[in-house]
């Protein structure tokens, strides 16, 4: 293979078709699941298909102990599965591979050495060594090569905060609001100065040019028409959508200078995404509801010529949520990934008549997809295997990818399986548990409850899903029956489903919570002496709305949660949610203290809480977990608050998750003794 890119020599990990199929021979002894395999486990995204169909370029994720950081490679697969390439060495700044048109370079996202911002670095198929072909003093968000590979659209977050006189150059400097949207997780506070723009950068000449010139705004997600003369973006004024709940959805010649055009202002979707048709006279995207029910994920497809005019709803009959989409080469089709129930599945939708063909049946989790030539790629995972790679064909799904099975082979899994109840007033709820390892039948487990999060993505979690998860895994390997319930507000169960608890926080779902505790404790499964609750973000939140409403749980862990909804207006990053849904305290304020009733009702609780959160959460700030640690240590209630140290939302140091990890693991066994 003349392929020299990896410091020279490209990393061949497998040379034949049969060499896909080592994983698949499994030790015959397996071991319990540990907090230490976050250190061997390797999450598969972002697939990308050559222009020629012939490989999918990849990232593999992974956790690095010395560095205490999460890392990046590129990776890339034969379409046929016979070549396995390593591409580049693991970084914590890669990411975003794409190809070029003709298919000679893949290019990624990386921070170079002793560089600031990351730039996009290219790779030359031929050999070399990658080479950092941007070098602009701003952080690059995306990019999207032009249909004839000469140009790039990048998109640029700039920062022009004005300053005094008086400032000097060294040291931090005020940060200056006058937006509504003026915080964001991980972006951290947003300035005035602080925009996203779209940039031209010429290939042949390295020369950049600004495209938006609207210093007001915000564009973002590019998308180059089929002849590369119009490029189609969003654009807001606030940092995400507008107050208003919208987002304009324009059009652009692809020269500086040019006037945009717009074609429509939908209401903001949770994910926008654009899409041309190959014929350039259509435009795909997403429209989403009203701000007060826009968060319960209900983004409907619709069409809008490319020159403007009236949009044409395309999926309002699958009451489903859109992933993504994407045309098929005629134009004559679409392939969506659909959310239903706990599974996510490609569909095929046809432009004529808009039916939809749904192309998996069986229980999975389709995440991502990318097509060239014919041929389209998945990332999907079920209940025993982790996120992989996966070749799609008219005769089904062919495994590409075998990146989990170093870890999982060696591993005895809890069986996982569903199970439907009523809850209270008779809605149908479904749920999934985990069994521990070596469960036996007419045994009664202590039992734990860990609740999704939701029911917005922010945390990517809206309900649960056929899908291997790491953390009810290794709380069932510690000797638990571990579940969780779809409660009403998640997703995958259409719109009046998710939209049950619009304003109504903390009701309804109890009532499918503790349902479902009632059905496993009437089932002879779970013992009723020995339960345990617990969750991340809104299930955390939920933790705290059910111990305030029930005391038959032993022990109880609240994490990146508030009991306190009126403490997080404002120092959140929801305001427009909230102002729409809830309306302002000032002028429902009766509502604003009904959903914070853990904490003004904290009294009720009895229930030992371990308290967890990141310093630096703008998703939901750890004050809320901090206001609960409080009330029950006031109240006498054991209870424990752990922070951990510029991490946002989600913890970003694997270290961090492993201690999250041990200490969740005692507080458990603390309280509920589990059986070994």
């Amino acid at each position: 293979m003349a392929i020299n890119i990896l410091r020279g020599t490209v990393m061949l990990i497998m040379a034949t078709a049969a060499g896909n199929a080592i994983a698949d021979n499994a030790p015959a002894k397996r071991r319990a699941l540990i907090p230490d395999d976050i250190y061997r486990m390797e999450s598969v995204t972002e697939p990308q298909v050559s222009p020629d169909g012939l490989w999918i370029a990849y990232l593999v994720t992974t956790s690095d102990r010395d560095a205490d950081e999460n890392r990046s490679a590129i990776w890339m697969v034969s379409w046929d599965g016979s070549q396995q390439l390593q591409l580049t060495q693991p970084s914590s700044s890669i990411g975003s591979p794409r190809w070029s048109p003709d298919g000679r370079y893949l290019s990624y996202l990386a921070k170079p050495a002793d560089a600031e911002h990351r730039q996009v670095v290219l790779l030359d198929r031929r050999g070399g060594e990658p080479r950092t072909l941007t070098g602009v003093s701003d952080d690059i968000e995306s990019y999207a090569w032009s249909p004839d590979g000469k140009r790039l659209v990048l998109v640029i977050e700039t920062i022009n905060e004005p300053t005094t006189k008086s400032m000097t150059a060294k040291g931090p400097k005020p940060i200056v609001i006058d937006s509504m949207f003026f915080k964001e997780d991980v972006t951290g506070y947003i300035g005035r100065g602080q925009k996203q723009h779209l940039y031209l950068f010429d290939l042949a000449t390295a020369k950049l040019e600004l495209l938006s010139n609207e210093p007001a705004s915000n564009d973002f997600l590019p998308a180059w028409s089929p002849d590369g003369m119009q490029i189609a973006f969003a654009r807001t004024h606030e940092r995400a959508e507008d107050m208003d709940g919208k987002m304009d959805i324009d059009v652009v010649e692809a020269r500086p200078g040019a006037v945009p055009r717009r074609l429509v202002r939908p209401y903001a979707p949770n994910f926008q995404h654009l899409a041309w048709s190959p014929d350039g006279k259509l435009v795909a995207f997403l429209q989403g509801r009203e701000p007060k029910y826009y968060i319960y994920l209900h983004d409907e497809l619709a069409l809008v010529p490319s020159t403007g005019g009236t949009p044409t709803a395309l999926t309002a009959k699958l009451d489903r949520w859109i992933m993504s989409y994407r045309f098929s080469p005629d134009g004559k089709t679409m392939t969506l990934l659909v959310e239903d129930d706990k599974d996510q599945y490609p569909a095929r939708l046809d432009l004529a008549d808009y039916a939809i063909e749904k192309l998996i049946t069986r229980p999975i989790v389709v995440s991502e997809q990318a097509s060239a030539a014919g041929h389209l790629a998945i990332v999907a995972s079920d209940l025993t295997t982790a996120a992989e790679v996966y070749a799609f064909e008219p005769g089904g799904m062919r495994r590409l990818t075998h990146h989990g099975d170093k870890l999982l082979n060696e591993i005895e899994l809890g069986a996982a399986e569903d199970f439907n109840f009523k809850s209270k007033d008779g809605t149908e709820i479904h749920g999934m548990m985990v069994k521990p390892p070596g469960y036996v039948a007419g045994r009664k487990y202590p039992t734990i409850l860990w609740i999704h999060g939701g029911p917005d993505l922010e945390d990517d979690h809206s309900a649960d899903f056929n899908s291997y998860q790491f953390m009810r895994q290794i709380m069932a390997a510690n000797g638990y029956l571990v579940f969780g319930v779809n409660y009403r507000g998640s997703s995958g169960r259409g719109f009046d489903f998710a939209n049950a608890i619009n304003a109504d926080w903390g009701h309804k779902e109890v009532e499918d919570l503790l349902g479902a505790v009632d059905t496993l404790v009437a089932r002879g499964m779970a013992d009723p002496a020995r339960l345990g609750i617990g969750g991340w973000s809104y299930g955390g939140m939920l933790t705290d709305y059910t111990i305030a409403s029930d005391q038959r749980f032993k022990a109880a862990l609240s994490g990146a949660g508030t009991g306190n909804a009126l403490a997080v207006y404002g120092s959140d990053q929801y305001v427009l949610w909230y102002n729409s849904e809830i309306g302002p305290p000032w002028l429902n304020p009766a509502l604003w203290l009904k959903i914070s009733y853990p904490l003004f009702h904290a009294d009720r609780i009895h229930t030992p809480t371990l308290f967890m959160g990141g310093d630096k959460d703008f998703n939901v700030p750890i004050a809320g977990s901090e206001q609960m640690y409080v009330a029950l240590r006031t109240l006498g209630i054991p209870a424990q608050l752990v922070v951990y140290p510029d991490q946002n939302h989600e913890l970003a140091r694997p270290s961090f998750f492993k201690d999250r990890l041990e200490r969740t693991a005692a507080w458990y066994a603390q309280y509920l003794q589990p059986t070994p």
